[in-house]
């Protein structure tokens, strides 16, 4: 059988791997794009809220309040839940994003990940612009809406912090609420309208357009399993279902499944995951949802996408590959349906995804230490879709030998030894 070459080859292709490949491309090489799915977008890059977090300038951190800790404890919550029988497996890493959530070590991460949030909407906006599909990023923003005062308190002083960094957003009245948002029902002490962040109606889409514009500039999108991958002949080689592709590189975009392929390779990289779960509804009457909106007192956020309304709930702490469970939607359904005039659901069944983290909550960027010609990109934790293209652009330059738009040493994986 004769051999397929190419310059590099990419295992994975949802947002971040397909950003990857457009940047290689952009910058001159052949890339090959393999995934275990005939179509790109099909899994993580699916399920998501379909925010680009430009605000988010603070990150995901693991609470330390009393009172949010006992919460999750009962395990009662819709924003966060656990499996008992997971309990072995996910403990571990629970203790090493608790140790890394520390106020100091937080601010290392939020320093790190700064340049490439704040240049996150950009990389989406010049990638938009070339596939030709403007009416997959709308600019309006999102809201956070917050049902006690001592909540609402702590947001407008985090808002307050990311001023300072550039961020731009509205605190909201009840009436300035009920003004951009008239179909919303209950009570509210406030809430925030984050300005600056986009919204991506139909997240898979948009990864399909990507994908599809990769294809137009000659890239290929082959099936296969990422399990196949070996050195070879000092590159690497992966089987597909068209024959064996060798390549001088190869980068590890795999997302929550990344540990595949490290781990036989001897890394030690503590990624955990978050699963999540949403679910597609119709409105009753004629409801609208103008802007996505976060519940933030009790954990889900509904979005107006081009299926319906997206009920997403918060991070469910279990095996990856666990069954799902059906009680964190079924929280979050009962109290959407207080806040929105939520319909018939349109799947019969919630859609399941898990989020790849790393404990500090930054994502793993740049060279495998000891394998020449093999990179790593993945665990991009809640924010997959925001850095894609951001950090797809910042691994090209660093491959190609260009210079890197923010710092990588952060993002190494020598940091966990």
């Amino acid at each position: 059988m004769k051999q397929d070459e190419t310059d590099v080859l990419v295992l994975g292709a949802g947002i971040v791997g397909v950003a990857a490949a457009l940047h290689l491309q952009q910058r001159g090489r052949d890339v090959v794009l393999v995934d275990r799915n005939a179509a790109a977008g099909d899994e993580t890059s699916y399920g998501n809220a379909g925010l680009i977090e430009v605000a988010s300038v603070f990150p995901y951190m693991f609470p330390r309040d009393l009172g949010h800790l006992l919460r999750y404890a009962l395990n009662r919550s819709a924003d966060v839940h656990y499996q008992l029988s997971g309990l072995p497996e996910f403990m571990p890493w629970l203790l090493r994003y608790f140790a890394a959530s520390s106020p100091e070590r937080a601010a290392n991460t939020a320093r790190a990940a700064l340049p490439l949030i704040r240049q996150s909407l950009v990389e989406h906006e010049a990638l938009v612009a070339e596939a030709g599909v403007p009416e997959l990023l709308r600019k309006t923003g999102w809201i956070k809406l917050f049902r006690s005062e001592a909540s609402l308190g702590k947001s407008v002083a985090d808002l307050e912090r990311a001023r300072s960094f550039g961020v731009t957003a509205d605190v909201l009245d009840g009436a300035s609420i009920a003004a951009r948002e008239p179909n919303l029902m209950g009570r509210f002490s406030g809430a925030i309208h984050w300005l600056e962040p986009g919204f991506v109606p139909d997240p898979g889409a948009l990864v399909k357009a990507y994908a599809a514009l990769f294809a137009r500039k000659g890239g290929r999108l082959l099936r296969g399993d990422a399990r196949t991958l070996q050195q070879h002949g000092g590159g690497w080689r992966i089987t597909t279902d068209t024959g064996p592709v060798t390549a001088r590189e190869a980068v590890v975009a795999l997302g929550p499944w990344s540990d595949l392929v490290f781990k036989p390779l001897g890394y030690r990289i503590p990624l955990g995951v978050k699963r999540g779960y949403h679910q597609h509804f119709t409105t009753w009457g004629n409801a609208v949802l103008q802007h996505p909106i976060l519940d933030a007192d009790r954990g889900y956020l509904l979005a107006p996408m081009n299926r319906g309304i997206r009920l997403t709930t918060g991070a469910e702490f279990a095996r990856r590959d666990a069954p799902p469970s059906s009680v964190q939607i079924d929280r979050a359904r009962a109290m959407a349906r207080d806040l929105f005039p939520l319909g018939e659901a349109i799947e019969p069944q919630a859609w399941m995804g898990a989020r790849p983290c790393l404990p500090d909550m930054l994502p793993v960027i740049g060279r495998a230490p000891r394998h020449p010609g093999l990179w790593f990109d993945f665990g991009h934790q809640h924010h997959g879709l925001t850095l894609g293209p951001v950090t797809g652009r910042l691994l090209a330059e660093m491959m190609t030998g260009q210079d890197p738009l923010a710092n990588p040493a952060p993002f190494a994986a020598e940091r966990f030894g």
